[in-house]
């Protein structure tokens, strides 16, 4: 099914809920996110398929676009990451069949979908491996061998997504341990890269669908460049909601904000 507006605006509203409510920060990283992870699931990911979220900072977007395909429900939402929840703050080891990783090391997400896309390969398993990363996890030794492993082994059927939005928990990417530009950098591999913008579902949604040569088994690469914070004004681009959780005020604040972006 088509992702409709609406159903992004209602998304992004239950995202922000659900950390205010909770009481939970990482908020600007879940928001870059959110907007292809929704696409992902409304418009790619099917019954055969396996999306892996690398930067368990994100959990939240992920459990809002699982809630938005009535996979999870509103009573499990308001348990986020609260004693006893299924819901914690980073992907769950068990639990919820279409969360097959725990991932709360960040930069080891590639690795298992690398692996998973290999294994269904070997035994002609249907379906098509997604992965979205962080920016930062392309600062880890781990991150690089999966990705000599995936470009060695030519998985095309592994789509990868990097949530580019610079920022990460000590400051910008550029600044702590830079790998720009990240896109020349990934060309230096047997892949196909594609830079696009992060929060244009037309975009993302072309990219995705991009045609290849039936001889090109490249794993393809999505760098989405993408806003931290994204929507919400005093959150944009600013670090310190890496961490910060709302008060009623930003909560009512960021909700109006929303509202006025879509």
């Amino acid at each position: 099914m088509k992702l409709s507006i609406d159903t992004l605006r209602a998304a992004r509203k239950r995202l922000l809920r659900m950390h205010f409510e909770s009481g939970v920060g990482h908020i600007g990283g879940n928001l870059s996110a959110l907007d292809a992870m929704l696409l992902l699931f409304h418009e790619f990911v099917g019954g055969e398929d396996r999306f892996i979220l690398s930067k368990g900072h994100s959990a939240g977007a992920l459990y809002v676009s699982l809630w938005s395909m009535g996979i999870l429900d509103e009573a499990e939402l308001e348990l986020f990451h609260k004693d006893g929840t299924r819901l914690a703050g980073h992907p769950p080891a068990s639990g919820i069949a279409e969360i097959p990783f725990a991932t709360g090391s960040l930069g080891h997400g590639l690795s298992l979908a690398a692996g998973t896309a290999l294994a269904r390969r070997m035994s002609s398993h249907p379906g098509h491996t997604y992965c979205m990363t962080s920016d930062g996890e392309w600062q880890e030794g781990s991150t690089w061998e999966a990705l000599i492993f995936l470009s060695h082994h030519r998985l095309s059927n592994l789509t990868v997504l990097i949530d580019h939005n610079r920022l990460q928990g000590f400051g910008f990417t550029d600044n702590i341990a830079s790998m720009s530009r990240l896109d020349e950098r990934l060309r230096g591999f047997d892949i196909d890269v594609l830079c696009v913008p992060g929060h244009d579902l037309d975009a993302i949604r072309a990219a995705l669908l991009r045609p290849r040569d039936r001889e090109d088994q490249r794993p393809r690469f999505l760098i989405l460049e993408t806003v931290k914070g994204h929507g919400v004004s005093f959150m944009e681009n600013k670090m310190e909601w890496h961490y910060l959780p709302l008060d009623e005020a930003k909560y009512l604040q960021a909700v109006a904000e929303l509202d006025r972006v879509l």
